[in-house]
């Protein structure tokens, strides 16, 4: 079990640094674009383009991100009081609903990108499918999560650190 939370996390990741690249990137196609038009005069075309497809692509990265680190809404105010056993089943029947919602996204997300795929986008001329691959592969990001879950794996990686800010 634990080769395989390590070969989960190392793909994981991949795809946690590159939604912080794509974020990086989007600020940074912003901030350029504002001081060309603001200086220049002049916006390059492809910006907004690219802009919009890496917040995108950041967003759902964010999604899959945020059930790795459970952070989906949760209200345990009112399932402590039926003690470990309910709870452990409600964890899971919560993973499995994870793992539904994920298998939503890469069956409808894939369905969505090849019915894009002939539509360009105008200033780049990308296919508009490159909005929608994202979809499955979160979906499938969350599935694994949501598996890894199920099997008592937890794939949290970044514990704790609510504690750590103030008040």
């Amino acid at each position: 079990m634990e080769r395989l939370k390590k070969w989960a996390l190392r793909i994981d990741s991949f795809f946690e640094n590159f939604a912080l690249t794509a974020l990086a990137v989007m600020t940074l196609i912003v901030i350029v674009q504002v001081f060309t038009r603001k200086l220049f005069n002049h916006v390059f075309f492809w910006s907004e383009e690219i802009t919009l497809l890496l917040m995108v692509w950041f967003s759902f990265m964010g999604i899959a991100i945020g059930f790795r680190e459970q952070l989906h809404i949760a209200m345990d105010s009112i399932t402590n009081l039926f003690g470990k056993t309910f709870n452990h089943y409600w964890d899971k029947f919560i993973a499995l609903c994870i793992f539904l919602f994920g298998a939503y996204l890469v069956i409808n997300g894939w369905n969505f990108t090849v019915d894009q795929y002939a539509n360009r986008l105008p200033a780049t001329g990308w296919t508009n499918s490159l909005y929608y691959i994202v979809m499955p592969i979160t979906g499938i990001m969350i599935c694994v999560y949501s598996v890894l879950t199920l099997l008592g794996i937890d794939t949290r990686r970044h514990k704790g650190l609510e504690e750590e800010l103030p008040r």
